[in-house]
């Protein structure tokens, strides 16, 4: 697909969304039943690149797990080829092979695996030669970097023949994926307990069983987003519950305060409209993807604001605190480094009358620019890159078009 061109566009009409399932429960649940003793029924897996990947590689096991861009796949199949005994090399792409793995390999390692670097010291691609013998049972990870080391380990703790407890060192990130992982882990019969900064998961098994998956909250936030920055409008967002396991259903009380009111109704959430409540500083550590939507969002509305937790950013898909800073800026807003982690969002006064906005290869750079179709003529570049979290979304966003 070429670049991306829609038109100015500040009011919608009552729209219904399709939203994709969950990236996150997809991914976790995949590993799961890859674990469990017998026939689970799984419904409802994402659309998503990285789910579809996940998918493959557990089908046809090659020898060598190719994840291309997934860093949740690349994290949780190293501990699942470990776990399960197994000797692969585990690869990705050039900006793959540029993310750190070393805390998650390090904990592996220290747990009995045997991993070798291929290149890089702390880099993929890896060689995994699987694990002979436990040789401890309590491990420390740090709990600052990514939530995604932690709960590889966590997965395949239970089939370790001690169990396994971790203790998490220091400030602990993106708690709600943690807690995301040991709640799915429960649904398929795994107990824990969690004291402190202490998680203790002993020796059982996983039990088979029913489970569908969750609509996205990630990618709902676009949807939040956008009419947050209308005029007027209404969406209605299909298959999100109000008990989710999703951190990022943080949106709904982000956006309360940025102008959307939400209702949760049979089969979703109604959007509506409505002012502007105002918001002074938000902490997105335990919801770090929802920091790109929400920094457009603020700079669209003119909310000037304070970010915290951001600290991940720099080592997703590309740094993505740089590419907010460059694309901020060619809409005339800043998104500002002061001390001790903290971001100020200075949002723009005037918006050109047509923005181009690069990618990055980063598929939510892509979505979380998507308001400014509110205000001004708007070309995304490189667009597919949305493929690996949510590829319907230009034929939802077309929707809005009819």
């Amino acid at each position: 697909m070429k670049n991306i061109r829609h038109e100015k566009k500040s009011t919608f009409s009552p729209t219904r969304i399709p939203l994709p399932s969950s990236k996150s429960e997809s991914n976790r649940v995949l590993v799961i039943d890859a674990l469990t003793e017998g026939e689970n029924t799984i419904s409802n897996l994402a659309e998503a690149r990285d789910t579809q990947t996940m998918i493959r590689l557990l089908t046809k096991n090659p020898p060598v797990f190719d994840v291309l861009d997934a860093g949740t796949t690349m994290r949780f199949l190293t501990a699942y080829a470990v776990i399960t005994n197994q000797y692969k090399i585990i690869t990705g792409t050039p900006r793959m092979c540029e993310r750190p793995i070393g805390i998650l390999v390090d904990a592996l390692r220290d747990t009995g695996a045997e991993i070798h670097y291929m290149a890089a010291e702390g880099f993929p691609p890896l060689a995994v030669h699987g694990l002979a013998e436990q040789k401890t049972e309590k491990i420390s990870i740090r709990g600052d970097v990514s939530s995604q080391y932690i709960s590889a380990m966590l997965m395949i703790a239970p089939m370790l023949p001690k169990g396994l407890e971790i203790e998490l060192l220091g400030k602990i990130g993106s708690i709600s994926y943690i807690q995301m992982t040991l709640q799915l882990m429960a649904q398929f019969g795994v107990k824990h307990v969690w004291e402190e900064n202490v998680i203790k998961v002993p020796h059982q098994t996983y039990s088979p069983t029913q489970f569908s998956v969750e609509s996205d909250w990630s990618g709902a936030s676009y949807w939040f987003s956008l009419l947050a920055c209308a005029d007027e409008g209404e969406l209605f967002l299909q298959g999100l519950k109000e008990d989710s396991l999703q951190g990022d259903s943080k949106i709904v009380e982000i956006m309360d305060q940025l102008g959307v009111k939400s209702e949760f109704q049979t089969g979703g959430i109604k959007l509506t409209k409505q002012k502007v409540k105002g918001l002074k500083s938000w902490d997105f550590t335990n919801c770090p993807d929802l920091a790109q939507t929400v920094a457009v969002t603020c700079a669209i509305i003119g909310q000037k604001v304070d970010f915290t937790g951001l600290e991940s950013l720099r080592i997703k898909e590309t740094d993505r605190i740089l590419a907010l800073q460059q694309e901020l800026a060619k809409f005339n807003a800043q998104l500002l480094e002061g001390e001790n982690g903290v971001f100020t969002l200075i949002p723009s006064i005037e918006i050109p009358d047509e923005v181009t906005i690069k990618t990055y290869d980063d598929h939510r750079m892509a979505m979380a620019f998507l308001p400014l179709v509110t205000k001004t003529n708007l070309i995304v570049e490189d667009p597919e890159v949305v493929n690996k979290s949510y590829p319907s979304f230009w034929k939802h966003v077309a929707l809005l078009y009819k």
